[in-house]
């Protein structure tokens, strides 16, 4: 073989080890520099979430479990990196995973006060629900009759608990009746006969009656009143 093709073969095969060579370390170089966007993983099981990293050539290690008042047990509640993270192919992402709610104990909140146990129902576990208010005979106003969930029952943390409150026992109600131009000894009697408060009695001169005469009443005719309501009566002297 000629040595100039000899020559110009040995060079040939040594330009195409190089050129491979260098397209070999370039695809590396790019590989390894590639990026991809870290999913959000909360509230996924670990299983759902390896599936998903792996997809996009991530891996994951669990580096924690904790209680948690949202997720159930086996749920993710936190990764690093952060969900939307620009993260280099094969990053592994750790996550925490959740051992489920915290369970408290309901306390018996029934026939106390309302508005002296809502300062300290957080120390409890619990927190207040909706309050519903009722008449009751058998529990004065602003005392529970009522609770939901019930005392005893366990319940995860910061449940709210519903109140059945009462207003007391239902007053009667009654019409005001016209009082004017009546002697007021007469409808005094009346009044406190049939249970009703009565205040203070104003005097005024008013021309053309004898004294004693009702000639102003509050609550005025045909209001409704209840006998804790005080009646006002003006009467001429």
């Amino acid at each position: 073989m000629p040595k100039k093709l000899y020559g110009f073969l040995l060079f040939s095969l040594l330009f195409l080890n190089v050129f491979f060579l260098t397209a070999v370390v370039s695809f590396h170089v790019t590989k390894r520099g590639e990026t991809v966007s870290v999913p959000d993983l909360s509230g996924m099981s670990l299983e759902e979430a390896r599936g998903a990293l792996e997809e996009l050539k991530l891996s994951l290690i669990q580096s924690g479990i904790e209680l948690h008042a949202q997720y159930e047990k086996g749920q993710i509640i936190a990764q690093a990196p952060l969900p939307k993270t620009r993260s280099h192919l094969n990053t592994v992402v750790r996550v925490v995973v959740s051992a489920g709610k915290e369970k408290v104990t309901v306390p018996d909140f029934q026939g106390r006060s309302l508005q002296a146990i809502l300062p300290s129902l957080g120390s409890t576990g619990v927190r207040k629900g909706n309050i519903t208010h009722v008449h009751s005979s058998r529990y004065s106003a602003g005392r529970i009759i009522g609770q939901y969930p019930l005392a005893g029952q366990e319940v995860p943390v910061q449940s709210p608990i519903n109140f059945l409150v009462s207003e007391g026992e239902e007053e009667e109600t009654f019409l005001m009746p016209d009082l004017l131009g009546r002697q007021v000894s007469h409808a005094r009697k009346m009044l406190e006969d049939m249970g009703f408060r009565l205040g203070p009695i104003r005097r005024s001169y008013y021309r053309g009656y004898e004294p004693g005469i009702i000639i102003n009443q509050s609550p005025s005719q045909g209001s409704i009143i209840k006998k804790r309501n005080t009646i006002i009566l003006e009467v001429t002297k």
